[in-house]
């Protein structure tokens, strides 16, 4: 039973980890490096995470200064703004990439919001699927009379506790995220 529970809580713990991941991807009025994670550029041949081939900062709240390690790659990073539609052009000096935040306008807020209401979706179905994989192996150990029939509805019930529990974080990481998003 405490293997079903746990098992289930790891799962979810991976749900949240996994929102709280891709929640930093969508952009808000801030500059953050973590919004260039799924940039890839071409390094000799090789896709690779502009993090790997550039140091990536933060000079003020609306920019972004990108060094690369070796200055003839400078064109490859570029090319790989352009290419992951961020909605920035890239300004070369030679020696680095800057990259200037635009400004949100209302209606590209609540498309962001709008996505991020289907990222907490996706996350809540994780959770739920978490659970049903739970009460799934609970029926089955009750059929099998490796358990009662009360085990199985107190572990069940103890599973929907837990989902709750999880499903008010995801709400709670989600609405922190709209606050900070349509905050101007």
């Amino acid at each position: 039973m405490e293997e079903i529970k746990s098992t289930a809580t790891e799962s979810m713990e991976k749900s949240i980890a996994s929102l709280q991941s891709e929640l930093k991807k969508v952009r808000t009025g801030r500059a953050q490096v973590s919004m260039l994670d799924s940039v890839m550029v071409d390094y000799y041949g090789t896709p690779s995470p502009l993090s790997q081939v550039a140091s990536v900062s933060c000079p003020d709240a609306k920019s972004f200064l990108i060094s690369p390690w070796e200055a003839n790659i400078l064109r490859d990073i570029e090319a790989a703004i352009i290419k992951s539609n961020l909605g920035m052009s890239p300004q070369n000096d030679g020696k680095s990439v800057r990259l200037k935040l635009p400004e949100l306008t209302e209606e590209r807020r609540k498309d962001l919001v709008k996505n991020i209401k289907k990222i907490i979706e996706d996350a809540k179905v994780s959770i739920r699927m978490a659970r049903r994989d739970g009460n799934d192996t609970l029926k089955k150990m009750q059929k099998d009379k490796e358990i009662s029939e009360d085990d199985q509805k107190k572990g069940m019930a103890d599973l929907q506790k837990i989902t709750d529990d999880y499903i008010k974080k995801v709400d709670d990481i989600g609405s922190d995220k709209e606050k900070e998003l349509l905050t101007i």
